[in-house]
């Protein structure tokens, strides 16, 4: 009778690899058999195009968040206006945005300026009084002196001259365009308004308004100095 023998395991009765690996290579008794899949497979080009498309959703909400801010910015209400009051003149003025207000006004007799940059300038001071003369003869004779002083013009040509209104004054209000020869200066504007109280004892206060080189937006800020002069 053939003895039957048990074939022993080379690595003990603790068998190795465990059954349930014999037969597979290697890596995978290493590494453990493969698992069964758990639902569609989603190929590589397609999940690094999902990484790449959701970047680019990320890129343009920053964008978009970034564009919001800056337009909501130039479109808030500027609260930051500053007035200019004038005590001896009597005056108190709104400052167009980017303007300031001048520590000294550079022409003498002036108690108050406000200034954009170097090519702007409002200046106000304490008028004599225009009783007998009026506002617009007491205008057109200090036009005709600031223009010499401030101008020097080779042409001077006027291009306003209007009663005005504002801010429980009356007066008049007259502006000039100067124009020049040479390559180095060029065109200039100047407003001088001369106004009244309202019931008052006709004292006056005089506004000079001064651009170079000339700019119609500049000219319309000096225009709104004096519409919201109180």
């Amino acid at each position: 009778m053939e003895e039957h023998r048990t074939k022993r395991r080379p690595y003990g009765e603790s068998a190795w690899p465990p059954r349930e690996q014999e037969g597979l290579p290697p890596s995978a008794r290493l590494y453990g058999a493969p698992a069964a899949p758990s639902g569609i497979r989603v190929p590589l080009w397609a999940q690094r195009l999902a990484i790449v498309l959701g970047s680019v959703a990320a890129g343009i909400t920053v964008v978009a968040l970034v564009v919001s801010t800056v337009v909501s910015r130039v479109n808030a209400p500027d609260t930051t206006r500053l007035t200019v009051t004038d005590g001896l003149a009597g005056v108190t003025y709104f400052m167009p945005p980017g303007w300031r207000a001048g520590a000294v006004p550079p022409v003498t007799g002036f108690t108050s300026a406000a200034v954009y940059g170097g090519a702007a300038i409002v200046m106000t001071r304490p008028g004599d009084s225009v009783a007998v003369s009026g506002p617009r003869a007491a205008t057109l004779s200090l036009t005709e002196l600031y223009a010499r002083l401030l101008l020097h013009g080779d042409t001077v040509d006027v291009v306003d001259d209007r009663p005005v209104e504002t801010g429980g004054y009356t007066g008049h209000s007259r502006a000039l365009r100067a124009g020049y020869s040479d390559v180095v200066n060029r065109p200039a504007y100047l407003r001088v308004t001369v106004l009244t109280k309202e019931g008052g004892d006709k004292a006056s206060v005089v506004i000079v308004g001064m651009v170079q080189p000339d700019d119609p937006r500049r000219r319309a800020e000096i225009d709104g100095v004096l519409a919201l002069l109180k």
